[in-house]
C-alpha cells in the first residue's frame, strides 16, 4: 500500500519520497512494525480469547507439571498472522511473486491451523482437523509454490560463471548476465565446490526436454515433503513456553540474510551464490516474520500467558519451508531446522518401536523436547535413560535455542566453505 504510494512520489520533490525504495529501510521498517503490533495487539487478542473460552486443555501427556499450563489462552497465533499481514501489507510490494507466495502461504497455513484449533476449542474435538486433511493442505501449498516457480516467467534466476586466473589458477571474479536469465530447478548444496546442483542432473536418462520436466517433478515432490515436514515439525515442537517461537525466530533471521544476499547480485558475486532476481522483496516479509516473533515471545515467554496453538505453529514452519524453496535454498533446511526435524523423527521413532515391542519406548516422552523434563509417573522399559538430572523447562528451551543459533550460523557459512 505504502510502497505503491511512495513510488508514485519517488520523482517527486516530496522530502523522503525514495526511501520505500530502499529495501533495507522497508525492512527494518517492517520489523519495528509488526514488533509493535505484536505487542499492542497481542494484549487485545489475548483478552479475546479468555472472553471467548479459547484457553488450553490439558493435554494429559505424563509431564509434571502440565496441570499448570491448563486454562492459558491458545490460538495466540493470531498475534503473529497479524504481525505479519500488517507490515507486509503496508510496506510490501504486492506486485512481486516472491511477496505474494509468501502472503499466501501465510493465509493458508494459518487458516488450516485456525480450524484445527477451532475444531479442538470450541466443538470440543480433542483431535482437530483430521490428519490426512492437514497434510491434503500442506501438500497443496507445496505444489502451489512450486508450480508457480515452474510456470511464471519471472521466477528465474541469473547463473554465476567464474572467471579463472590462467596465472594462479584460482578463481578472480565471478561474473553474471542478467540478460541470461534461466527457468531452472537448480538449488545450493552445502560444502560442495561450485555448490549449484541441478535436479534434472538426476533425470538427464530421459534426454530431451522429458529431463528438464522430469528435474521439476523431483523439485515439485521435494517442496512438498519439506513443507509438511517442516510445518509439522514446529508443530510438535509448540510445547515449551517460547520453543517454537524462538527457533523460528532464529531460523528467520539466517534465511532473511540469505534472501538479501542471493537477491543483490553485489553480494551474490561476492559469495559466489546463485542469484535470484527480485527475491529481495523476501527480506522484507521474513523482517515482519522476525518481529511478529519477537513480539509474541513478549506474551509467550516463561511462565506464558498465551500459546500459539495450532494457529501459529503449523504456520511457522511452512513459511520457513517456502521462503528457503524460493530462495533456491531448500537443501539447507536439514541442517537449519535439523531440530524440527528431529522432533518429527522422535514421534515417528517412538511410535515404530513401541507397536514392534509392544509397549516399549525409546525415549521416555515425545516429542523431543519432553524427553528432558520429568515424568509424572514410572515410564518403564526406555531405551534412552539419559540424561538421569531432570532439566527445567527453562533450561531445556534456552539450550535449544542455543543449538538453532548454532545449526544456523553452520547454515549461513555454507554459502562461503565448500
Amino acid at each position: 500500500m505504502f510502497y505503491s504510494l511512495f513510488e508514485g512520489l519517488a520523482h517527486s520533490s516530496v522530502p523522503g519520497a525514495r526511501l520505500m525504495s530502499y529495501l533495507t529501510f522497508r525492512s527494518g521498517l517492517a520489523f519495528v512494525l509488526s514488533l509493535l503490533i505484536g505487542i499492542i495487539a497481542g494484549h487485545y487478542i489475548i483478552a479475546a480469547l479468555r472472553q471467548h473460552q479459547m484457553a488450553e486443555k490439558a493435554r494429559e501427556l505424563g509431564v509434571e507439571g502440565e496441570e499448570l499450563k491448563s486454562k492459558t489462552p491458545t490460538m495466540g497465533g493470531l498475534i503473529i498472522l497479524t504481525a505479519i499481514l500488517v507490515p507486509c501489507v503496508l510496506v510490501g510490494n504486492l506486485g512481486n511473486v516472491y511477496m505474494l507466495l509468501m502472503l499466501l502461504t501465510t493465509v493458508w497455513l494459518g487458516t488450516l491451523g485456525f480450524l484445527d484449533d477451532y475444531k479442538k476449542l470450541k466443538k470440543h474435538n480433542k483431535d482437530g482437523v483430521a490428519g490426512k486433511y492437514k497434510i491434503i493442505a500442506q501438500v497443496g501449498i507445496g505444489v502451489i509454490v512450486a508450480a508457480t516457480m515452474y510456470l511464471n516467467p519471472n521466477m528465474v534466476i541469473v547463473e554465476n560463471s567464474e572467471v579463472i586466473s590462467v596465472e594462479t589458477l584460482r578463481v578472480e571474479e565471478v561474473v553474471y548476465d542478467e540478460g541470461e536469465v534461466v527457468k531452472s530447478p537448480q538449488t545450493t548444496i552445502p560444502f560442495v565446490k561450485n555448490n549449484n546442483f541441478n535436479y534434472s542432473w538426476l533425470t538427464e536418462w530421459m534426454g530431451g526436454d522429458a529431463a528438464e520436466i522430469g528435474g521439476w517433478v523431483i523439485f515439485l515432490l521435494v517442496a512438498i515433503f519439506l513443507v509438511t515436514a517442516t510445518s509439522n515439525g514446529a508443530n510438535l515442537s509448540d510445547g515449551l513456553d517460547g520453543l517454537c517461537a524462538g527457533l523460528s525466530a532464529i531460523s528467520g533471521v539466517a534465511l532473511m540474510a540469505m534472501a538479501y544476499l542471493g537477491g543483490n547480485i553485489i553480494y551474490s558475486a561476492y559469495l559466489n551464490i546463485m542469484y535470484v532476481p527480485a527475491s529481495g522483496e523476501l527480506v522484507v516479509f521474513m523482517a515482519a516474520f522476525v518481529g511478529a516473533l519477537v513480539g509474541f515471545l513478549w506474551y509467550n515467554s516463561s511462565k506464558a500467558t498465551v500459546f500459539m496453538g495450532d494457529t501459529g505453529s503449523l504456520t511457522l514452519g511452512g513459511i520457513i519451508a517456502v521462503c528457503a524453496i524460493l530462495i533456491h535454498k531448500e537443501l539447507l533446511l536439514p541442517v537449519l531446522c535439523l531440530l524440527f526435524y528431529l522432533e518429527d523423527l522422535s514421534v515417528i521413532m517412538q511410535r515404530l518401536y513401541f507397536k514392534a515391542t509392544h509397549g516399549g519406548r525409546i525415549f521416555k516422552m515425545t516429542p523431543l523436547h519432553h524427553h528432558f523434563q520429568k515424568p509424572a509417573g514410572a515410564v518403564p522399559r526406555v531405551l534412552i535413560n539419559a540424561p538421569k538430572n531432570i532439566i527445567v523447562e527453562q533450561k531445556i528451551v534456552m539450550r535449544f535455542w542455543i543449538v538453532a543459533m548454532i545449526l544456523a550460523v553452520v547454515t549461513f557459512v555454507t554459502l562461503k566453505i565448500r
